[in-house]
């Protein structure tokens, strides 16, 4: 959650997303014919952690590959369950199989297999692969869709996955929707929440926007407040930059 690994625009994204920094690199590329997964298209993976995680705790067995019906993803994420939305899905789908990410992020040695002092990089497409089983006049019959082991494992191994607000997935604008996961992985319910500056949030997000515009849509999301379970408040740094701080209203509120 807290690093740039989709498109955050809602236009087809063709350019490169890079990400160096304090040692974590991020390199995600896009195929020209469907461009770049984007982090609408992120809510599959979500749905898929939940039914991984919710089989793991059940005791049930679990697997990368993944059968199901169309219209419980669409249900999960508030998405329509005619025929645009399975389209839609469909081009999800073809995104998040054809985008590639080169990174050597959780690959610092905590398996025990590599030095804490090297990192391996990795390279995989969010989905492997995606296959629909459909009859006579388009029907859908079923999907499956089969998951990357660097993400499947981050989840039944390192329980990397954190519990999302229903409400976000309401949440309309890239940005915003950027904005909470790095909320629920920076600060979760801590009492003081964090704060970053918004040279730094542009950096991070690997968004194309010009920074006056991502300025604008920062300052934008504090006057609004749309971030569920979030306060949002802008400060100025010792160095005078401005920044914005995020709180939980959980926190707020004690």
């Amino acid at each position: 959650m807290a690093f740039p690994f989709f498109s955050l625009a809602k236009s087809r994204r063709t350019k490169p997303l890079l990400y160096d920094r304090d040692g974590v690199r991020v390199r995600v590329e896009a195929v020209p014919e469907y461009g770049m997964a984007t982090i609408w298209d992120a809510d599959v993976l979500i749905w898929a952690a939940s039914q991984i995680m919710d089989a793991r705790n059940r005791g049930a067995p679990t697997s990368r590959l993944l059968r199901f019906m169309p219209h419980q993803f669409l249900r999960f994420a508030g998405r329509p369950t005619g025929k645009l939305g399975y389209e839609r899905f469909r081009a999800a789908l073809d995104r998040l199989q054809s985008t590639t990410v080169l990174t050597n992020l959780r690959n610092d040695g905590s398996s025990g297999n590599v030095s804490r002092n090297t990192r391996r990089l990795h390279r995989f497409s969010w989905i492997n692969e995606w296959s629909e089983l459909t009859i006579a006049g388009g029907a859908s019959r079923g999907m499956e869709i089969v998951l990357p082991d660097w993400f499947y494992q981050s989840i039944v191994n390192e329980c990397l996955v954190l519990s999302i607000d229903p409400a976000y997935f309401a949440l309309t604008g890239g940005i915003e929707r950027w904005l909470y996961r790095l909320a629920r992985k920076h600060g979760g319910r801590a009492r003081n929440g964090w704060g970053f500056s918004f040279k730094a949030l542009h950096e991070k997000s690997g968004s194309l926007a010009r920074f006056s515009d991502f300025a604008l849509d920062l300052r934008r999301l504090v006057k609004n407040q749309s971030l569920p379970g979030y306060w949002l408040s802008l400060s100025i740094d010792p160095k005078g930059k401005e920044c914005i701080q995020v709180q939980s209203q959980e926190a707020r509120e004690s």
